[in-house]
């Protein structure tokens, strides 16, 4: 046995929940501390524990990987009413993942992992589409209500010295409802900044679009703003690397992507991003196959798989029957962090590590051994799928690689 990989920095390691836990502790198993000398700074962000901590264990794990610079993250629950009652929760926890969002102001990049044998459903995809969501305001920190008819909706703003202003929505004739949105310069500027950093590691263009003929006001600053930044601080240095930024709006955007050969970054708003991002999973094959990397704007980096805790599968493995669960997405966010690990600390060794894992575990599914889910999917000559459970998918992820 050759010796382990050495780590100088440890990664902030979260754990999470239900079957992508049981994974999560099996990819460490059989795929990375068998070859790496792992050093994390560890946080169990599982559904108990944040219930036990009041949820402070979420913010130290932010707070870590801003101290660290990468974190990777299981898939976790954001508890529903069900979850409360399930897990006997004292609230209804809000998601890690917005938690994580807020405290590194960061940009979330989502992509497909390419698979020969898995087509796109888009025949004209031959590249994958990134998808750069902003991770702050618009529905996802609105206010709303039920308002009865004769009732008349309105913004009031208030000035810091008590004078205040007000926007009139809407007068109602009949029972309706209400809803209330914000964003902030400084974030959308951080979204902005986060996507042509992107767009430049990766030597990618770079798409926004938004709404700014019907959002006069609301759109139409997120798309100032980008043409600002872009002008004053990207533009040369986009020209030189030889990639485009284009601002377009958000249906015109979606025309392009439909007959794009993809190989494209598409900024998104909050919402857009949300649903955009897994329009772009199914149709590259399964959010199974989705990469998800959170980016700060000063680059810090968190890694995670961009599905759930696989639930029904969890209930399975605790009965003791077999499951077949795609682990991909997850092994795909712990040799994103490995790799960003060496990047950073020119740990060479590491970062050819990671990259050979991923590899091996490409390797291991165009040759036919795949979990369940993906059966349906897989088309190759002369390659009958092979479906395997969980463990021995990762075991034979473990033969292909090659050190």
């Amino acid at each position: 046995m050759n010796k382990k990989i050495e780590m100088s920095v440890p990664l902030v390691e979260m754990d999470g929940d239900e079957m992508t836990r049981i994974l999560w502790h099996w990819i460490k198993e059989f795929l990375i501390t068998p070859y790496v000398d792992l050093k994390t700074e560890y946080y169990d962000l599982g559904l108990p524990e944040r219930e036990k901590t009041a949820d402070e264990v979420t913010v130290k794990a932010g707070e870590a990987i801003k101290k660290y610079g990468v974190g990777v993250k299981c898939a976790t629950i954001t508890p529903n009413a069900q979850r409360v009652e399930e897990y006997k929760l004292s609230k209804m926890w809000k998601s890690p993942n917005g938690t994580l969002r807020a405290i590194l102001d960061g940009t979330v990049f989502r992509a497909p992992i390419i698979v020969k044998g898995i087509t796109p459903l888009v025949p004209t995809w031959e590249k994958p589409i990134t998808i750069a969501r902003h991770a702050y305001g618009d529905i996802y920190k609105a206010s709303e209500a039920k308002v009865k008819a004769g009732e008349k909706a309105e913004i009031l703003i208030t000035s810091p010295d008590g004078s205040n202003r007000k926007v009139e929505i809407f007068e109602f004739k009949s029972d309706g409802i209400v809803q209330g949105v914000h964003n902030l310069d400084k974030s959308i500027a951080s979204f902005a900044r986060s996507a042509f950093n992107y767009a430049l590691d990766t030597s990618t263009p770079l798409w926004f679009g938004a709404k700014d003929t019907i959002s006069k006001i609301y759109d139409h600053r997120f798309k100032d703003i980008f043409n600002e930044i872009f002008e004053n601080e990207y533009k040369e240095r986009f020209e030189k690397a030889g990639i485009e930024f284009m601002y377009t709006l958000i249906d015109d955007a979606v025309a392009r992507i439909m007959r794009s050969k993809g190989g494209i970054i598409w900024a998104c708003k909050n919402y857009d991003g949300d649903v955009m991002s897994d329009m772009v999973a199914t149709a590259f094959g399964s959010l199974g196959l989705m990469t998800s990397v959170l980016v700060s704007p000063d680059g810090k980096y968190e890694y995670e798989a961009a599905h759930g805790t696989v639930t029904r599968h969890y209930y399975k493995h605790l009965k003791g029957e077999e499951t077949s669960t795609n682990s991909v997405a997850t092994i795909f966010a712990w040799t994103g962090a490995l790799k960003k690990r060496g990047e950073l600390d020119g740990n060479i060794k590491l970062a050819d590590f990671a990259k050979k894992l991923e590899e091996a575990t490409i390797k291991t599914m165009e040759s036919g051994i795949i979990t369940k889910d993906l059966v349906p999917l897989f088309h190759r000559d002369n390659i009958t799928p092979k479906p395997v459970n969980s463990k021995d998918f990762l075991l034979a992820v473990k033969d292909n690689i090659k050190l």
